[in-house]
């Protein structure tokens, strides 16, 4: 064992001291928040830094400091945040992975550019670009309908579609839309404001109410697309695992020549009436054999929230799989 802890070491270029203490973080909590999570020792004195542990894991640290490095000499001010992603992508169960560097992978907007972090958000982005319609599955905090909110944007400032609908099952977890206040554009809101709040970072606020006006963004919930065919659109069903089978079927068959189509879900987190099967898991039984179709599959690792995130969702999937408690819908 102990040959696999040899220290190993890793000089930084340049010798830097301001680029240094910000790759360091204040009293060294970026070194110590990738300790904890790759289970590591590091030392540095100066640019001189010695990791000690599997060694493996040791190289992965090794790429992960000069990965970090090379943002911070690009100016980027790291946060314990802006760690915790780059620790996601770099993980150990994924050390050869896409170059997340590569520019054909940018999501470019007038007002941002996203950058997919790690294998799944790479091969997702990759997936809606080749691909008419994509299911993209997983957990809360994958990124999923964010990064086809950006993709729709995107695809609608090069003018490679005329529209953008945002679509929702109305299906509350738990909550009653018949007592909420308002009238029904009032009552549905709260549940789009996912999609409205990524609409408004890629686009900002006006232009956002704007393109609605002009119907050019169309925001509704699923059984207003009964009945209409989608051409030159982008469209994203959100919360998919809220549609029963025959709605799902529905809003497959409205899509038109020139659309895309994204449909993101968690079956985990099925809000349907007891015994009512998800038209999201019924999906992925019926059309994963057909061409033209893409499934990405999220899981825990690709949380790229607060790592608490990632810890309550492997231990609810922990807890449901060994009690056999899991949503059956």
């Amino acid at each position: 064992m102990e040959a696999h802890n040899q220290p190993y070491q890793l000089v930084l270029e340049p010798d830097d001291s301001n680029q240094l203490a910000v790759l360091c973080g204040p009293f060294d909590a970026h070194l110590r928040q990738i300790e904890k999570r790759l289970g590591i020792t590091i030392k540095n004195r100066g640019n001189d830094f010695e990791l000690i542990g599997e060694q493996n894991v040791v190289h992965a640290a090794d790429k992960i400091l000069n990965h970090l490095y090379r943002e911070v000499k690009n100016g980027t001010d790291l946060t314990a945040s802006t760690v915790h992603l780059f620790l996601q992508e770099s993980g150990i169960d994924s050390l050869v992975r896409q170059d997340p560097e590569d520019l054909d992978d940018l999501i470019v907007t007038r007002k941002k550019t996203v950058k997919p972090r790690g294998r799944n958000q790479i091969g997702y982005v990759r997936a809606i670009r080749a691909n008419d319609i994509n299911f993209g599955i997983g957990p809360a905090g994958t990124g999923k309908t964010y990064l086809a909110v950006a993709s729709a944007v995107e695809a609608l400032e090069r003018e490679k579609i005329r529209r953008i609908l945002l679509v929702r099952p109305a299906v509350e977890a738990g909550e009653k839309l018949g007592f909420l206040p308002g009238d029904l554009s009032q009552k549905i809101d709260p549940y789009l404001r996912p999609l409205y709040d990524a609409l408004y970072e890629m686009l900002g606020f006006e232009q956002v109410e704007r393109l609605i006006e002009r119907n050019v963004i169309e925001v509704a919930p699923l059984a207003y697309m009964r009945g209409r065919t989608l051409n030159d659109a982008y469209i994203i069903l959100d919360e998919s695992q809220n549609t029963t089978i025959e709605q799902m079927k529905m809003f497959l068959t409205r899509v038109g020549f020139g659309s895309t189509v994204v449909v993101t879900g968690d079956i985990t987190q099925i809000d349907l009436p007891h015994k009512m099967k998800s038209g999201l898991r019924h999906v992925l039984d019926v059309l994963h054999d057909v061409k033209g179709i893409s499934f990405t599959r999220f899981n825990p690792k690709d949380v790229v929230r607060h790592p608490l995130v990632q810890r309550i969702v492997e231990a609810y999937e922990k807890h449901e799989s060994e009690s056999g408690e899991g949503n059956q819908g």
